[in-house]
Formats: structure tokens, C-alpha cells, sequence
């Protein structure tokens, strides 16, 4: 069995992304994805069920998975998205955890993809919210994410998916960013040197002078690294800090 803690956290936030959309509407504004709507976000997160499941029967080092365009009609949406999460949950929950499969950050396997799971479709509800309240996309939605949840979706992007982001070759940032998530009691750092792809890792008593810090609870880090509008304190080199913000 894949991690529980992951597909549980998977589970709940597909059940309130579903419910916030319903709410929502197809045409409502996502703020947090310009040029979304409601109906934009529900195919996207789908295709990425669908890629999901297509990965787990794929070996490493295998072509991209295609798949298929989703339906138009809201309806018709939704319903491919309920099929979609149904058939890679079970996937997810059959597989062997610890094979490796396709994907595109390093080790990937059922556990790792439950993981990346989790953590997309909290992000995702988190945009689903924004659309259902109308906020604007500076607005700080007042859902708040359990931060052993957040302090994870940090650890994630910062280890596993920052360095894996493309064009770091032509890049020339150079730098450290410390972040802090109090309530969790987890401090990363991560430095950045020209050419090449960042590394994170725990400070040293000299990683505690870094060039910008990033600080608040695991839920204001978390939509910070997400790129969506956060409490998170910056202080120092705001462009370096900046230069983590995903989507």
C-alpha cells in the first residue's frame, strides 16, 4: 500500500475540489491561474489524473504519457474527471509502491506519484476556492491547510520539483533563500548558483544568513512556493526569493 498519509490527504482534497467546483460554477474566474475558468481547471486536473495512470504502467526513462483531450461541456467534465480519480486511485492503491515507473523528477513510483497527487490537488482545490469565493489574485483565501500537509507540499517542491524546472543552464541567480515554517518546525534552505539547478537542504549556523528569507506558517510557505497569494513575510533579496513560485 502507497502511504497512507499521502492518499488520505489525496482523498480529501479531490471530495472538497469536487464540492468547491459544483459550487462554483463552470464560468467562474480562477484568479490563481489567469485566463482559467472553472471548467479550465476541472480538464486540467483530470488530464493529470489521466498522465498519472499512464505513468504507473510506464518504465523510467519512457516517453511523456499522452493523453487524451478532455470533454468540453461542463458535464461531461466532470464526469471524466470522476473517472479519471476513481481509475488512478486504484491504480495508486494496487501498485507496488516502491517500483520504479515514469516520471518527471527523480524516483518516481506509486509512492512518489501519491505523493504529487496530494499535493496538486490541494493546490488545485485551493484555486477552486478562490474561484468559488470571487477573490481577486492578490486575496488570501481563508481555508488553512493542516501544516504536517503544507510542511510536506513545501518539503516537495523545494527538494524534489524546483531543481527539476527547466532553463536552469541559462539562468544566472546566485544566492540562498532560507524558508521557515514555524508551526512545523521545518527550515529549508535553498541555494542557487549560476548554470545550475538549485540545491535544498537543512541549514548551518552560516545558512542562517542568507540572502532572503521567506517566513510564516506551513500554509503561508505553502501557497508562497505555489505561487498563490500568502502572508509569508519576505525579507532580503525579494528577487531571489521570488524565483520559487510554481504553478
Amino acid at each position: 500500500m502507497v502511504g497512507e498519509f499521502h492518499f488520505r490527504a489525496f482523498q480529501d482534497q479531490a471530495a472538497a475540489f469536487r464540492g468547491a467546483v459544483l459550487q462554483a460554477g463552470p464560468n467562474a474566474e480562477v484568479s490563481t491561474c489567469p485566463g482559467w475558468d472553472v471548467r479550465r481547471l476541472v480538464q486540467h486536473l483530470a488530464r493529470v489524473y489521466a498522465m498519472v495512470e499512464l505513468a504507473l504502467q510506464q518504465e523510467p526513462g519512457s516517453e511523456r504519457p499522452r493523453t487524451p483531450r478532455p470533454p468540453a461541456e461542463f458535464d461531461d467534465v466532470l464526469a471524466w474527471w470522476d473517472e479519471r480519480l476513481a481509475a488512478v486511485r486504484a491504480a495508486l492503491s494496487t501498485a507496488d509502491p516502491d517500483r520504479p515507473v515514469w516520471s518527471f523528477f527523480p524516483g518516481g513510483t506509486a509512492r512518489t506519484w501519491t505523493r504529487r497527487m496530494a499535493h496538486e490537488t490541494a493546490i488545485h482545490r485551493l484555486d477552486a476556492e478562490h474561484a468559488l469565493a470571487g477573490l481577486g489574485p492578490d486575496h488570501v483565501h481563508d481555508l488553512i491547510f493542516d501544516p504536517e500537509l503544507a510542511a510536506d507540499g513545501i518539503d516537495e517542491f523545494l527538494s524534489l520539483l524546483l531543481p527539476v524546472a527547466p532553463g536552469w543552464a541559462e539562468r544566472d541567480h546566485e544566492g540562498t533563500v532560507l524558508y521557515h515554517a514555524a508551526d512545523a518546525g521545518r527550515v529549508w534552505l535553498v541555494e542557487y548558483r549560476p548554470g545550475q539547478p538549485p540545491t535544498t537542504g537543512a541549514p548551518t549556523d552560516a545558512g542562517l544568513e542568507a540572502d532572503a528569507t521567506v517566513v510564516g506558517t506551513a500554509d503561508a510557505l505553502y501557497r508562497r512556493v505555489w505561487g498563490r497569494p500568502s502572508t509569508a513575510v519576505v525579507t532580503g533579496n525579494a528577487a531571489l526569493a521570488a524565483i520559487a513560485s510554481g504553478r
